[in-house]
């Protein structure tokens, strides 16, 4: 066989359908999954998403056909691979009810692959849990030579300056900004950096699987069109060279050598595939009337709990769109939410606030403490004419939780931290009432 055999990056659309590619003709059983005698004597192995006995309409796996098996390897050892990588449980400080915000992650002084260059703001719940999410910005400007995979969780990749190119078991995607990547638990991949540096947010769901949200009274159609996600197609590696592998497992991370590539899989088929995303293709809802609708309404994807409609965790973005309320404060209301809130910005700005939330930033508002509009937007939203406007070059997006969220000892400490988040709302009159 080559030493690559599969050299083009292509996609099969459509999120969670069943797949079936190969890298080389016939290399794909027909008729059943684990023949006696593979195609060309490769090894079959099934990676599995979900438990053997989900239900049918939620099991997630995936057969591979490779060149070794992937219980092919030495023994793991602890690495020191990403340093300020942390996981659940969240408990190097007391969670905070405090508002917080971040300016951009800088960049590092010295060459630092994507992986080295993970930084964890803070999370909940825990991996042995199988709930919670851990929440990670990148800042990175050299391509990774080793690979790693998430044992504890799926990964949410949400780029926000530079491309990624993802070389993974199951095929190749290339993303950029106004784009995400979505890979599986267990997944290995490798990210090269096309433009020499890359930086953006990374979202770990320990829980139950993304999904597209129910659309309920909106109908069949809107918001994420299913269509739109992107599966890559299958290629491979035929390269005898040794190759680090590092796994995140339980909060820890391991790694071990090969003497080969572990992009080895020349057919697989299955729904279990890591998948990409345009946002820019989100078909957004909003009012045609008055009031500002729940954010609700933009859930690119939901990964749910045991309480239905309250998510372990939604991936929520805040797009260019008209806004037409007639009569209506049109930025987002003040609230306390039972949920919380960790906001990030890809490009332009956020409505809700004219000044210091930067792309690159980053916010977190914790549940059932105020937050809103500062005074700024506020005083600009009940002046303005309420004519029809169209709110352009903005990406904001929420990683939206049901649990708090404790930041780790690292987000508490950086010189990113904007000590004066709380001076935003300063300067709100007393309303006059009629005497």
């Amino acid at each position: 066989m080559p030493a690559e055999a599969h050299t083009g990056t292509a996609y099969v659309p459509g999120f969670g359908n069943h797949v079936a590619t190969e890298a080389v003709a016939g290399a794909l059983p027909i008729g059943r999954n684990s023949p006696q005698h593979v195609p060309f004597g490769l090894y079959a192995e099934q990676l599995s998403g979900t438990a053997f006995t989900a239900p049918r309409a939620e099991n997630r796996r995936s057969w591979l056909y490779r060149l070794r098996p992937a219980a092919q390897h030495p023994a793991f050892v602890r690495s020191a691979a990403a340093p300020r990588l942390r996981s659940g449980p969240f408990a190097e400080v007391a969670p905070s009810p405090n508002r917080m915000r971040w300016d951009p992650l800088p960049w590092p002084d010295a060459a630092t692959d994507w992986l080295c260059g993970l930084v964890t703001y803070g999370g909940n719940g825990s991996p042995d849990a199988q709930a919670g999410v851990g929440i990670h910005l990148y800042a990175a400007t050299t391509d990774m030579t080793r690979a790693f995979f998430s044992a504890d969780g799926e990964l949410l990749i949400v780029p926000q300056e530079g491309r990624l190119s993802i070389a993974t078991e199951l095929g190749r995607m290339d993303i950029a900004p106004l784009q995400v990547a979505l890979i599986p638990r267990g997944v290995r991949f490798r990210i090269a950096l096309p433009d020499g540096r890359a930086r953006g947010y990374v979202l770990e769901n320990y829980g139950a699987l993304f999904r597209l949200p129910d659309l309920g009274p909106i109908g069949a159609n809107g918001l994420a069109n299913p269509r739109d996600f992107e599966t890559p197609v299958a290629w491979f590696e035929d390269v005898d060279a040794p190759c680090t592998v590092v796994q995140k497992f339980q909060g820890a991370l391991w790694e071990t050598t090969l003497d080969h590539s572990p992009f080895d899989v020349v057919a697989w088929h299955g729904n279990l595939a890591p998948c990409r995303y345009d946002l820019t293709r989100f078909n957004t809802i909003n009012t045609v009337s008055f009031d500002h609708p729940d954010p609700s309404i933009f859930t690119v994807l939901t990964s749910p709990s045991d309480t239905p409609g309250t998510a372990n965790c939604d991936f929520v973005i805040f797009p260019p769109r008209w806004m037409v309320a007639e009569g209506t404060f049109r930025p987002p209301w003040f609230h306390r939410n039972v949920m919380s809130e960790f906001m990030g910005l890809v490009t332009g700005a956020y409505d809700a606030k004219q000044g210091g939330f930067s792309p690159g930033g980053a916010s977190l508002h914790n549940q059932m403490n105020g937050h809103g509009p500062d005074r700024a937007s506020y005083d600009k939203a009940v002046a303005a004419e309420l004519a029809p406007h169209r709110i352009e070059d903005t990406m904001a997006f929420m990683f939206e939780t049901r649990h708090v969220v404790a930041p780790t000892r690292w987000a508490t400490e950086t010189p990113t931290m904007q000590l004066d988040y709380d001076e935003v709302w300063s300067g709100f009159g007393k309303a006059e009432l009629p005497r």
